[in-house]
């Protein structure tokens, strides 16, 4: 992968940059003190300190744009140039040193923020925005100002004051963009209630959240916020979780499940402990995702970046071009200023330095609201070109629950009871799918466990331990071939199930089969990655027969089974080797090589457990469907950044012989093209907003 989030650090300044290119700098010099002020405000400043940071600059650029607005009014109507275009005449005894003293006044104060950016860009050696638009209104204000000394020429203070404005007001609209977009950190934070009903022995205390300790129980009355992500001690009931997760149905929650903050209680009560602390809550985990995957830099982003970079040194070359042509070939200086000014202003990258962060700023804020959270930029745009998506069987295409379908015994000396108690007791231990469906089984026939003692996890193949005096394993099929144990005839299962063995030393005992389900979501997941044109392939530990069942009905383009965990890298590794751009869709931690061996690697059904370091984009819901969505808004996104990216630059190929006189019959002013400018900035503003997650 080319961008690893663990390896990317961000200070205060470079974070801003992500937002901006080659402005940011400067931004953050001119708002010097009030920045300083944002840094060592209170906690929540601290922990929204880029939010602030933008809050304080669009109040900034408001302000002044409102200033420099209504002092361009008489500017305007002093103007020569405007008086001939409206055939009236207003002038009097020193009207050109009142039109110098105002324009002066907008000049310094309105255009302090490009003033003192150009001496930020230039001194971090990355001339842009500021620079371009500090030369065109310095050119406009000294020339106009000799002019009114005796230079003989023509006033160029109205088109200064209006460019001065449009980019004002450019700025202003662009900082309430992007603060839009940053505030879906801000939005996430405020799911979590104020206070919380602390279970004290047989009192009740309500205490702020932010007073929680890790151990500590906590009430939840019906209909209010869940305040902490705790384990259900008492209560039983319905959560909706929406706002998390996306899933738009309450999820039912019992005694033993667990309730994620910010989730909101329905109709009953329940009583929680507290495992974690709050910064290792799912919600902080997912703000910090969030902002991780804002403030990255993709492969795209950096090439927006060059040509934002490119586009500046194309402007003042072409504008020092245009103003040496005209001077030559025209000899009127005021015209040729002119030329170069709109140039200049017409190349400015400003809608450049906004087209892929606002984009990005929008994805990562829609895809977490959605279940759906980015750990690597790179890996999700690159989404769009998967051609093969291998799949892990169990928990993502299938339900994960196992239920016993058959217990097969060796001699008559233990019966399917026994096995069944034997395999039970040993599973006690075991968070396995399999271990649950056997427990769940000896539960319903009320078995008596017996006391088990130095369990043990034999990776990909079983588990193994005492149970009493005995040392048992409940181990697959590759165990026996391994320790060169034969199955029996009798012992082989007639279904296609999911078959373990109960050993005893080296003495095989018995058998139990169990089946698992096919998600219903799995059907319409697949027929939709296939539709768009993508290879679906499954991963399975289980044996040829049921893997076979499981494509088939899904009608997979193909599948591996008998595959050990340490195995299925080799397997993604197989099908890159074959040209495929491959992700890898599993549960994140038996899947790890897999996952970051894949082009873009998806833990799915992670639920709270949101650090599936291996990852690149990590799913909360166990839903294949999901994972339909997050690709097909993976490509939705990219199309957003090229649109963007056209709509930046796209413009120029026609706007700037325009602007540099090429077509004398379609000559544009400095102001036209600051409006030109402007206008495109606000398209990939409204364009970004309309990325929208299909499910």
């Amino acid at each position: 992968m080319e961008v690893n989030p663990k390896e990317t650090k961000f200070s205060l300044k470079e974070k801003s940059e992500t937002y901006y290119f080659c402005s940011e700098k400067c931004k953050t010099e001119f708002l010097g003190s009030n920045n300083n002020m944002n840094e060592q405000g209170n906690s929540k400043n601290k922990k929204y300190g880029r939010h602030d940071h933008h809050q304080m600059m669009m109040e900034n650029f408001k302000k002044r744009f409102i200033i420099s607005f209504i002092a361009s009014i008489p500017v305007l109507i002093l103007s020569p140039l405007i008086q001939d275009l409206f055939r009236y005449t207003f002038n009097f005894a020193g009207s050109s040193f009142v039109l110098l003293t105002i324009s002066a006044f907008i000049y310094f104060y309105g255009g302090w923020p490009f003033l003192k950016g150009i001496f930020s860009e230039l001194k971090n050696k990355q001339p842009g925005m500021m620079t371009l638009i500090a030369i065109a209104i310095s050119v406009a204000f000294f020339y106009s100002t000799a002019v009114v000394f005796g230079l003989k020429g023509s006033f160029f203070f109205w088109e200064l004051v209006t460019l001065i404005d449009i980019m004002l007001l450019g700025h202003w609209l662009e900082m309430r963009s992007i603060l839009g977009a940053s505030k879906a950190l801000e939005k996430l934070s405020e799911l979590l209630p104020d206070t919380a009903h602390l279970v004290k022995g047989s009192k009740i205390i309500e205490i702020k959240v932010g007073e929680l300790k890790t151990g500590d129980s906590v009430l939840i009355k019906p209909g209010e916020k869940v305040p902490a992500d705790g384990i259900i001690v008492k209560g039983e009931g319905y959560v909706d979780e929406s706002m998390l997760t996306g899933e738009s149905k309450p999820v039912k929650k019992k005694k033993g499940g667990q309730l994620i903050a910010g989730s909101i209680n329905g109709d009953s009560s329940f009583e929680i402990n507290i495992p974690k602390s709050k910064e290792e809550s799912y919600l902080s985990k997912v703000i910090e995702l969030v902002r991780q995957a804002q403030e990255s830099k993709s492969k795209t982003q950096r090439l927006a970046d060059k040509a934002a970079l490119w586009l500046t040194i194309i402007a003042i070359t072409v504008g020092l071009g245009t103003l040496t042509a005209w001077i030559i070939f025209s000899g009127d200086i005021a015209f040729a200023i002119e030329r170069m000014a709109t140039v200049m202003v017409i190349t400015c990258p400003h809608a450049l330095g906004l087209a892929i962060p606002l984009v990005v700023a929008v994805s990562t804020a829609l895809s977490a609201k959605n279940g759906l959270l980015i750990r690597n930029r790179t890996a999700f745009e690159n989404s769009r070109k998967i051609t093969t998506i291998l799949f892990d069987k169990t928990g993502t295409l299938t339900e994960g629950k196992f239920a016993v379908q058959e217990i097969k015994t060796v001699s008559e000396k233990y019966d399917s009871k026994k096995i069944l108690q034997l395999a039970a007791s040993l599973e006690r231990e075991s968070e396995h799918p399999i271990g649950k469906g056997i427990l769940k089984k000896a539960e319903e026939q009320k078995i008596k466990f017996l006391v088990s003692s130095k369990f043990k996890n034999i990776k990909g193949e079983g588990i193994t331990g005492n149970v009493g005096k005995k040392k048992l394993s409940v181990v697959s099929p590759n165990y026996l071939k391994k320790q060169k144990i034969s199955i029996p005839k009798n012992l082989q299962s007639s279904k296609a199930a999911t078959t373990v063995y109960v050993v005893e030393g080296k003495i095989l005992l018995g058998s139990i089969s169990l089946a698992d389900t096919i998600r219903k979501e799995s059907y319409e997941a697949i027929r939709k990655l296939q539709k768009a044109g993508i290879k679906c392939w499954m991963l399975t530990g289980d044996n040829k027969v049921i893997a076979e069942e499981v494509a088939k009905k899904l009608k997979l383009d193909g599948y591996f089974a008998e595959v050990l965990p340490h195995q299925k890298q080799e397997k993604v590794k197989e099908l890159q080797r074959k040209g495929e751009f491959v992700a890898m869709a599993g549960d994140g931690v038996n899947d790890a090589p897999a996952l970051a061996q894949a082009d873009v690697g998806i833990a799915v059904g992670s639920g709270t457990d949101v650090a599936a370091e291996t990852a690149d984009i990590i799913l909360v819901r166990s839903n294949p469907d999901d994972i339909t969505s997050l690709i097909l808004f993976g490509k939705a996104t990219y199309r957003k950044m090229v649109q963007n990216l056209f709509w930046a630059t796209g413009y120029n190929i026609i706007a700037i012989p325009l602007a540099a006189g090429v077509v004398p019959s379609l000559i544009i002013s400095p102001a036209v093209g600051a409006a030109l400018m402007s206008l495109s900035t606000i398209i990939v503003a409204v364009n970004a907003k309309f990325l929208s997650i299909k499910k």
